[in-house]
């Protein structure tokens, strides 16, 4: 019988999302028999949580081996920090942004370690995914790692986030739909084989949360499908084993913004501009995504960030580039011209262009 990827699927042992999820960290931790611990915090977070995990963990009888404050994803300086972790160490905790959550993930990874995610803020799925976005030569690049071995999210801290992170994680979260299309599209095309539960499971999530009634943003409800959707993503990847349900044209045109500009916008807003361009060029749902970037106040913030049309017109050139062994909608010459176009014609992107 021939072995294949999914005969064996790591998925974190627990979810957990909810109101408060911080003061039960320890709790949490001690139900998965895990003692000794190293805490990688966001700039600025200790001083703003701390006290509350370092109380939940001692409650716990959890000991904290080391702590610390850590804004660098540089693969040189992750690699020290993974093999400067203590021998005990029994698992590896990231509670912050994406440059955190990233750092704990692949230093986790590098020394065989259980990472625990505690994300502050829903701008991406990071913090459920196998991947990692680190700095290789000044330049962010998506590498390998592993799935988290627990994922706790506090609702009550992602509602108090600035709201640019939370259009992020829209933004990421409504990419699937595009994502989806476009594997469905290589596999019609003989490129790739699409896993039916992987297909499902993203499908799913993504139209849950585009589904989801709300009147803000920050809305409880709605706050824990976006949380919830994001994480069910990461479980599609690992089934699928790669990014294709996840991440595919929109992705890729975001890669090539992160190689081309200095400074790049949160990876989620270029994903989420992207997703849109694409919606229009595969003729599928573009109507949906329109609705929820408007309703949601996506497309208004994106109007504030004063971007440059030229930029997306030279990374739809260059995405093919980023992964040529696929074949989006986007390694076609002619979608390719079609997308654009569409930054000069189309009344949505003229108007988020200013042109």
């Amino acid at each position: 019988m021939k072995q294949k990827h999914n005969d064996y699927i790591a998925i974190p042992a627990f979810l957990k999302v909810e109101n408060g999820a911080l003061d039960r960290i320890g709790t949490y931790l001690k139900d998965s028999e895990i003692q000794k611990v190293v805490i990688f915090f966001g700039n600025g977070l200790i001083d703003m949580f701390g006290s509350t995990v370092m109380e939940s963990l001692l409650h716990a009888d959890i000991e904290v081996l080391e702590y610390q404050e850590l804004d660098s994803v540089c693969l040189e300086d992750i690699t020290a920090l993974a093999f400067s972790l203590p021998s005990k160490t029994q698992a590896v905790i990231g509670l912050g942004g994406g440059k955190v959550i990233d750092a704990a993930k692949y230093s986790g990874f590098l020394r065989k370690l259980p990472f625990i995610s505690v994300p502050t803020s829903a701008s991406s799925d990071g913090f459920s995914s196998a991947s990692a976005s680190i700095l290789i030569d000044g330049r962010r690049n998506s590498v390998p790692a592993r799935m988290p071995y627990g994922i706790i999210v506090d609702t009550a801290v992602i509602k108090s986030a600035p709201k640019h992170f939370l259009y992020s994680g829209i933004g990421d979260m409504v990419s699937k739909i595009t994502a989806l299309y476009d594997w469905q599209y290589e596999e019609d095309n003989g490129y790739a084989e699409v896993n039916d539960f992987a297909m499902m499971i993203a499908k799913k999530a993504v139209n849950s949360f585009v589904r989801t009634p709300f009147s803000d943003i920050r809305d409880d409800l709605f706050l824990k499908e976006l949380l919830d959707s994001l994480a069910m993503s990461g479980v599609a990847n690992e089934i699928a084993g790669n990014s294709a349900p996840t991440s595919g044209s929109e992705h890729l045109i975001s890669h090539a913004l992160d190689k081309i500009l200095e400074v790049p916008q949160l990876h989620g807003i270029q994903v989420g501009i992207a997703t849109y361009l694409m919606s229009v060029v595969q003729n599928h749902r573009f109507k949906r995504v329109h609705t929820i970037f408007t309703d949601t106040g996506f497309f208004d913030y994106v109007e504030t960030l004063a971007l440059d049309v030229k930029d997306y017109k030279n990374a739809i050139d260059l995405a093919p580039s980023i992964k040529p062994f696929r074949h989006t909608y986007i390694h076609e010459e002619t979608y390719r011209q079609q997308a654009k176009e569409l930054l000069y014609h189309d009344s949505t992107l003229k108007q988020l262009f200013h042109v």
